[in-house]
């Protein structure tokens, strides 16, 4: 069993910044591909970044392309979410996801294991 658990979200006006993070339990976890998704009210859950096991290839979403960064720390059992130029649009809750595939998938489905979410609120 692989348990997720995020933290980092809050309250910022535009412009502002945040550091998500995901701390990840469980027999495995530097092989593992890991990303993130968010989902704001009404809306799919849309995708927003992932990186391989070793953290050496990461990928985004165009829509947070140049303004997020993710990172892991496989020591730590952590990855993060560096989010700067915060948006309106960028409000949602936030999930981090591991699935067993090294090279991170991007479809929600193909992920096996979620955390329970940490809310993202960027003001006008």
């Amino acid at each position: 069993q692989v348990q997720l658990v995020e933290s980092g979200g809050g309250l910022v006006q535009a412009g502002g910044s945040l550091r998500l993070s995901c701390v990840v339990s469980g027999r495995i976890f530097r092989n593992f591909g890991m990303a993130w998704f968010r989902q704001a009210p009404g809306k799919e859950r849309e995708y927003v970044s992932r990186i391989i096991g070793s953290g050496s290839v990461t990928y985004y979403a165009d829509s947070v392309k140049g303004r997020f960064t993710i990172s892991r720390d496989n020591a730590r059992n952590t990855v993060y979410l560096q989010m700067i130029s915060l948006k309106p649009e960028d409000t949602a809750v936030y999930y981090c996801a591991v699935s067993r595939d090294y090279s991170a998938p991007r479809e929600p489905y193909e992920y096996d294991s979620w955390g329970q979410g940490t809310q993202v609120t960027v003001s006008s």
